[in-house]
């Protein structure tokens, strides 16, 4: 395909880059080496993603014709990555819309090649979603532009809504009483493939106008994934009764009531599974090789996207994640209910001692210092986790008044240690799930400091919820006062 430059790489057009897949094509296009504009109807929204400073930013409206004369004024390859799903019963009319807009713009703006990730399309009856996917697909090869459109299922990967419906349905329920579509064939595939198509397109040299299936190597029905994914996650097999009386509709409603994922998505989505999602052709590969190492299995995706949670790395902004920019981890583009859910209890306070001052009370927590509020309910905590067979309040401290990463306190680790700035602990206490206790400090003035605790929990399946409820009521007490006699005690450093 040819350039605006010889001596450069293509200009590509992102849109829908605050969604899913687009805020993650623009890292993977970065790393290729190809230029990179983003368009954006509302571009503030774009200031925390980690490539912000490394793109152009157009604004624009899909349903604006002016404005998106702008955005594709100059480009060589344009990703079409949009989509109305979370705008009522008339979503399939917007996309058909927008779709219009974006073909006829192109070919008057002379973009060389469309990049479009639609849905697999079956042969049996289309439910809305998939139908107005097959649309937009339809609109867009006929623009006059060759236009390459993959054709995906399922994608897995942190994120991702159907990835996160499955999610949500598996760990909150060790027993249901399901669909029928649970017995549907799916071909899922990781969002790292997805991605790894999307940017081999860019440099195919032919000027096709084809469809393409991309798929992993795995076929699952839903009730398999289900059960595989408990797996991974290591919650127990999952007991699903399957019946006929559940239609799409109440099949929707009970998925909105059971997980987060807004019923605006949930619905489209959960009718798209009556139809059977696998590939009809594999002739992607004549052009784009798989992957190194192949393409990945749907439990190894499943892995990728909980790995954040099992390397009991939590993470409080996006530049220290564990793998920065990888596909299967969270972006801050990301909804509010992706990435599973994470309870937290955050309190904090503004100290008159200095970072210093509270970094050496904060050090000391634990073994004999204890924890600056309610010593006793600590110590019946201590007891109990004895009683199942956990470690307790026994194994103390080494040292008084200093700790290391990796050292055991009481029945915390130490995960993370920065001096005067932050301390985390990851909880060894039997459990249903995984909880840390973190404490960040923040200089305010020379004098002033802010102290932000949080007491952190990933919940393991349905027991792993009811834990979170049942001693919510302490924390209000606990931890409330541990931050505060925190602080009283800093204090008192800095008047002697």
């Amino acid at each position: 395909m040819e350039t605006n430059s010889s001596q450069q790489k293509p200009l590509c057009l992102v849109t829908g880059a605050t969604g899913y897949i687009g805020g993650r094509l623009v890292s993977q296009l970065l790393k290729a080496g190809y230029q990179v504009r983003v368009m954006a109807r509302f571009p503030d929204r774009l200031r925390d993603l980690p490539w912000y400073q490394s793109v152009e930013v157009v604004q624009a409206d899909a349903l604006d014709p002016a404005t998106m004369r702008t955005a594709l004024a100059g480009v060589d390859v344009a990703y079409y990555l949009l989509h109305a799903i979370n705008q009522g019963q008339n979503f399939g009319s917007i996309e058909t819309a927008m779709a219009n807009i974006f073909a006829d713009v192109a070919k008057e703006q002379k973009v060389k090649r469309i990049i479009y990730l639609g849905g697999i399309i079956p042969e049996q009856k289309l439910s809305e979603h998939l139908k107005s996917r097959a649309v937009t697909g339809e609109i867009l090869r006929a623009s006059g532009v060759p236009t390459i459109e993959l054709r995906a299922g399922v994608v897995l990967g942190s994120g991702s809504a159907s990835f996160e419906m499955l999610r949500y349905l598996t760990e909150r329920l060790p027993i249901m009483v399901t669909p029928k579509w649970v017995n549907t064939r799916i071909q899922p595939i990781a969002v790292r493939d997805v991605l790894h198509y999307l940017v081999g397109a860019v440099s195919i040299k032919e000027d096709l106008n084809r469809t393409f299936d991309i798929g992993g190597p795995d076929v699952f029905t839903y009730k398999e994934m289900m059960n595989h994914y408990a797996k991974v996650a290591q919650l127990r097999e999952r007991v699903i009764i399957t019946v006929p009386l559940l239609t799409p509709r109440l099949s929707s409603l009970w998925v909105g009531f059971v997980t987060p994922v807004p019923g605006a998505i949930a619905r489209p989505l959960v009718r798209s599974l009556i139809n059977e999602v696998i590939c009809s052709e594999s002739d992607i590969k004549n052009y784009i090789p798989d992957p190194a190492g192949g393409l990945t299995s749907f439990d190894k995706a499943v892995d990728l996207a909980l790995t954040r949670v099992k390397e009991a790395q939590v993470t409080t902004r996006w530049s220290s994640a564990s793998v920065p920019g990888a596909p299967a981890e969270p972006m801050p583009s990301d909804p509010e209910w992706a990435g599973g859910t994470l309870y937290r209890d955050i309190q904090k306070i503004e100290i008159e001692a200095s970072p210093e001052q509270l970094w050496e009370v904060v050090e000391g927590i634990g073994g004999e210092h204890g924890y600056f509020s309610l010593d006793w309910a600590w110590e019946i905590r201590g007891l109990l986790d004895r009683v199942v067979g956990g470690v307790g309040l026994r194994r103390g401290r080494r040292d008084a008044d200093h700790l290391h990463v990796g050292e055991a306190l009481d029945f915390w680790r130490v995960e993370a240690r920065e001096p005067n700035e932050l301390l985390r602990l990851r909880a060894e206490m039997k459990m249903p799930g995984l909880a840390w206790l973190e404490f960040q400090i923040k200089p305010l003035s020379p004098t002033k400091t802010q102290l932000i605790q949080q007491a952190i929990f990933y919940p393991r399946g349905l027991a792993g919820h009811a834990y979170w409820w049942s001693v919510a009521p302490f924390h209000v007490l606990v931890f409330k006062g541990m931050i505060k006699n925190i602080g009283k005690k800093a204090q008192s450093l800095s008047r002697a």
